[in-house]
């Protein structure tokens, strides 16, 4: 089992960076996929970012160019640098993980969420 807190969120204007972290313990190693999600209101959950056990990046064309996801070496945190903020990036954002070993595309464990919130 994994834990996952998120941090990090909050309230800025349009054009500023916030830097999301996602503090994971328990059962927690490198060998997994982790990422971000956020759901907007009204809308459906959408994967953001992650990051492959090997390091591979994945981002959503939404956020190309301005949000880089990282992780450290153990996994024990992930981060999401958020940069260049649109109020269109509102929502509560998600840290989860995929169990050990399982490529990203099935997340198993997640967090309980962070808001952010961007106005114009």
């Amino acid at each position: 089992q994994v834990q996952l807190v998120e941090s990090g969120g909050g309230s800025v204007q349009a054009g500023g960076s916030l830097r999301l972290s996602c503090a994971a313990s328990g059962n927690t190693g490198s060998s997994r996929c982790m990422g971000w999600f956020r759901q907007a209101p009204g809308k459906e959950r959408e994967l953001v970012s992650d990051i492959s056990s090997a390091g591979r990046l994945y981002y959503a064309d939404s956020v190309k160019g301005r949000f880089t996801i990282s992780k450290d070496n153990a996994g024990k945190t992930l981060y999401l640098q958020m940069n260049s903020l649109k109020p269109e990036d509102t929502a509560i954002y998600y840290c989860a993980a995929a169990r050990i070993f399982d490529a990203c595309g099935t997340f198993h464990y997640w967090g309980q969420g962070t808001q952010v919130t961007v106005s114009s």
